[in-house]
C-alpha cells in the first residue's frame, strides 16, 4: 500500500506540475521575481538605515560620556586643590565608570560600523545583480513574445491551434449542411419529374380526397339531369329518334 500511495502521489504531482506549466506566464513569473528582488533590496536599505540610526544613538551617548569624563576629572582636581580628598576620590570613581562605559560604547559603535559597511557592500552587489536581472528579464520577455507570436502565426497558417480548430469544425458543419440541402433539393426534383407530386393548379388548389369525391358526385348528377331532359324533348316532338348510322359491314 505504501508503494501504491507513493506512485499515486508522484502521478498527482506530475499532473499538477503540467497544469501549472500550462498556466504559467514566463513574463509574469519574471516580473514577480524582479519585484521580490527589489523588495529584498529595500529591506537591505532599511537594515542599513537601522544600523546607522543605532550607531548615531550610541555616538551621542559616547559624546555625553566623554563630556562627563572631562567634567569629573576637573571636579576631582578642584576637590584635591581644596584638600577634599574624599570628594576627589568619588569623582575619580565616577570617572572610571564613565570611561568603562565609554570603551564599551566605542566597541559597539565599531561593530555597528562594520555591519554598516558590510550591508552597504551587499546592497551594492544586490543592486547590480537586480539591474542585470532586470535587463535579462526584459530580453527574455521580448524573446518569449516573439516566439509566441511566431507560434500563433505558424498555427494559423497551418490550420492548427484551438481557435483554428474551432473554425475548422464550423466550416465542416457548414459544408455538411450545404451537402444535405443539395441532396434534399435533388431528391425533390427527382420526385417531381417522376410525377410523385400532384399539380395543385390542376386540382382546384388545395382540395383533399373528400372535396374531389363530392365534386365527382355533383358532376354525375348533372349528366343524369341532362339525359332526362333530352329524353323529354325527343318524346314531345312526335318524330322518331334519329338513328345512328351503321358501318359498311352492317346490313341495311
Amino acid at each position: 500500500m505504501a508503494g501504491l500511495g507513493g506512485r499515486m502521489s508522484t502521478v498527482i504531482k506530475a499532473r499538477i506540475s503540467r497544469l501549472l506549466d500550462r498556466a504559467e506566464d514566463p513574463g509574469e513569473t519574471l516580473d514577480y521575481g524582479y519585484q521580490k528582488q527589489v523588495e529584498l533590496l529595500q529591506n537591505v536599505k532599511k537594515g542599513i538605515a537601522d544600523v546607522v540610526t543605532s550607531k548615531k544613538r550610541l555616538q551621542m551617548q559616547s559624546q555625553k560620556l566623554e563630556q562627563s569624563v572631562v567634567k569629573l576629572d576637573t571636579q576631582a582636581r578642584q576637590a584635591m586643590a581644596q584638600g577634599r580628598e574624599d570628594l576627589a576620590r568619588a569623582a575619580l570613581e565616577r570617572k572610571t565608570v564613565a570611561q568603562t562605559e565609554l570603551q564599551s560604547l566605542d566597541g559597539q559603535i565599531s561593530e555597528l560600523e562594520k555591519q554598516q559597511e558590510a550591508l552597504i557592500e551587499n546592497e551594492k552587489k544586490l543592486r547590480t545583480k537586480i539591474e542585470t536581472f532586470r535587463t535579462k528579464k526584459e530580453v527574455i520577455k521580448a524573446q518569449y513574445s516573439a516566439a509566441e507570436a511566431q507560434v500563433q502565426i505558424s498555427e494559423a497558417a497551418n490550420g492548427v491551434g484551438e481557435q483554428m480548430a474551432d473554425l475548422g469544425l464550423a466550416i465542416q458543419r457548414a459544408e455538411d449542411k450545404t451537402e444535405n440541402m443539395r441532396a434534399r433539393a435533388s431528391a425533390v426534383e427527382e420526385l417531381e419529374q417522376a410525377g410523385a407530386f400532384d399539380d395543385i393548379t390542376q386540382l382546384g388548389g388545395g382540395q383533399d380526397d373528400i372535396d374531389r369525391e363530392l365534386a365527382q358526385i355533383g358532376a354525375g348528377s348533372q349528366v343524369d339531369d341532362e339525359l332526362a331532359k333530352m329524353k323529354a324533348e325527343l318524346g314531345s316532338g312526335g318524330g322518331d329518334a334519329p338513328q345512328i348510322e351503321k358501318g359498311e359491314g352492317e346490313g341495311k
